[in-house]
């Protein structure tokens, strides 16, 4: 890890990611194209030092309440996080100034924070979402090698139901020709109507590959699934968006079991939910991180 001192901590839309680079080790992940312009090897974590100091100023001077989001780009949650906690020092703030929160991670490291989710719940809304996208727990281990598994996260999921905290699952990215099965999506559904979360976060079944993550993804390939990087050239080329083949039928599943559960499947209207502030105590909304 090192150390960095930045200008500002929350964006234009009050998101923010207190880490850059990450140690989970997801062999698809799109943080590690080139575009993002990371000057640092992915796995050598810059801390912004001074986050929570800037965190703090920020929310003293809007104006209005909001919901504050994390975990975009960098999961809150990582193996130094335990140590650092400046996400816990971040919840703390948001807490005490009666902001709202929308945090994604991958890490049942959230659960030490569990008392920090309730009470901003109870004032306001925290919204967790928490990825899925490999119900077989071997197979899980090589795509995502150094983070709780799925079944760690459905049991993650089930917890935060039971204090009634909101949850979402992105289903993505789901892998051709790897768990762009029927039993897998069933599985992962299994689990998310077992833990009664509000909503799937999908774009479809498939993954991006961009420079960058494009050759991190086929030298995993490589390691763990001799054959499959040919096989996605052949398919796919270089194409950015590597859609399922058996996109369509996989996506109508899903889509029906959205119907049969009552759980959101639609990406606008859950970008909308994760950004709507609510003063439960007042009984007021403010739209979209006002």
């Amino acid at each position: 890890m090192h150390e960095k001192q930045v200008k500002s901590i929350l964006s234009a839309q009050n998101g923010m990611n207190l880490y850059r680079g990450c140690t989970h080790g997801c062999i698809y992940c799109d943080a590690r194209s080139t575009c993002y312009q990371m000057d640092h090897a992915f796995e050598d974590i810059e801390v912004k030092s001074n986050a929570v100091e800037l965190l703090e100023k920020a929310l003293k001077s809007k104006r209005k309440k909001c919901m504050i989001g994390t975990g975009a780009m960098s999961d809150p949650y990582l193996h130094l996080e335990k140590r650092l906690c400046l996400t816990r020092r971040s919840l703390e703030l948001i807490d005490y100034y009666g902001f709202g929160l929308s945090i994604q991670t991958k890490s049942d490291l959230i659960l030490r924070d569990l008392d920090l989710l309730k009470s901003i719940n109870r004032k306001t809304k925290c919204v967790v979402s928490m990825t899925l996208t490999t119900y077989d727990e071997a197979l899980c281990r090589i795509i995502e090698p150094n983070v709780c598994t799925t079944g760690r996260r459905a049991e993650v999921l089930r917890i935060l139901k039971e204090e009634g905290i909101p949850t979402i699952v992105w289903l993505s990215p789901i892998l051709p020709f790897i768990n762009d099965t029927e039993e897998n999506i069933r599985g992962i559904l299994s689990y998310c109507r077992d833990a009664s979360v509000y909503g799937l976060m999908l774009f479809g079944i498939g993954v991006t590959l961009r420079d960058g993550d494009r050759q991190y993804f086929y030298a995993q390939l490589d390691q763990h699934f001799p054959g499959m990087k040919e096989r996605y050239i052949r398919t796919y080329g270089n194409s950015y968006e590597i859609p399922s083949p058996d996109t369509r039928r996989l996506l109508a599943l899903v889509k029906e079991e959205c119907r049969n559960t009552g759980m959101v499947c639609s990406s606008n209207r859950l970008f909308e939910y994760m950004h709507t502030f609510e003063d439960k105590q007042a009984g007021v909304q403010m739209s979209l991180f006002e």
